[in-house]
């Protein structure tokens, strides 16, 4: 018996990219994030929000612009899809989070403010970071990485774009921050976007040093980024950089070869 041929149509790009659209404002748009949005464009954090430019698990984020007509990134924690609960271990040991709320809402919005807040001391540090803007519920306003509108690629779309350069920039910014007591604690080639040097991005799960697996974070940091750049020729040894990123900081000091 022949196979009947279905005479559905199939759908076009543009209805596929706005079920797309529609699927992912249902899941992000509730009216608690339109409310905290609201509030935000009243005070002039916001004044547009544009389209999303990553979706995740977690989080997604937006571009959009400000009342000066520059271009930022609106980060939105997800509240009922977000896998947060499991992650609760990298609020342990901050005193910054010692009176959160342990329900789904809570964490994730500690969560953002845990990002906002690692992200200023980044700023302070001198680390290539996104500026954090403001934060509010489960919302993170911060600058966007980008050219002409358009959001930089993470370095496992495109690789090292200059090299050992790009290896010394991140370990730099990872002892930087160390000295600064943070680690990152999720480094690797997909939370680092290319631009004229390498960004680090995503850091709400990162851990002040107090934290008891502190070290252990970031020795897997370090380990993951050499390990990708080892893949590609460019070799450094693991203990000599772990050595180098915790003596005491110098200025004119490079990661060693």
């Amino acid at each position: 018996m022949a196979r009947r041929v279905s005479r559905r149509k199939k759908p076009s790009k543009d209805e596929y990219l706005l079920k797309e659209r529609f699927k992912i404002e249902s899941e992000v748009f509730d009216k608690g994030t339109l409310l905290a949005l609201s509030k935000m464009i009243k005070k002039g954090i916001i004044e547009t929000v544009d389209y999303p430019v990553s979706t995740g698990k977690e989080a997604n984020i937006f571009r959009g612009a400000n009342a000066e007509g520059k271009f930022i990134a609106i980060k939105i924690y997800k509240i009922e899809t977000a896998p947060f609960a499991r992650k609760a271990g990298y609020l342990e040991a901050d005193p910054r989070f010692s009176k959160i709320k342990h329900s789904d809402r809570g964490i994730v919005e500690a969560f953002a403010h845990k990002e906002f807040k690692n992200l200023e001391i980044c700023e302070k540090a001198g680390v290539h970071a996104p500026t954090p803007f403001y934060v509010d519920k489960h919302i993170l306003v911060m600058s966007f990485l980008g050219e002409e509108g358009l959001p930089y690629p993470t370095m496992n779309l495109v690789g090292p774009l200059h090299g050992e350069a790009d290896l010394d920039s991140i370990l730099e910014d990872i002892r930087k921050m160390y000295h600064a007591g943070l680690v990152h604690a999720d480094i690797s080639e997909y939370n680092i976007m290319m631009g004229d040097v390498p960004y680090l991005i995503d850091f709400g799960q990162g851990v002040v040093l107090d934290h008891p697996k502190a070290n252990e974070f970031l020795e897997r940091d370090v380990a993951i980024i050499l390990k990708f750049f080892d893949r590609r020729g460019i070799k450094r040894d693991f203990e000599k950089t772990i050595e180098w990123v915790r003596k005491e900081e110098k200025s004119d000091q490079k990661p060693p070869k």
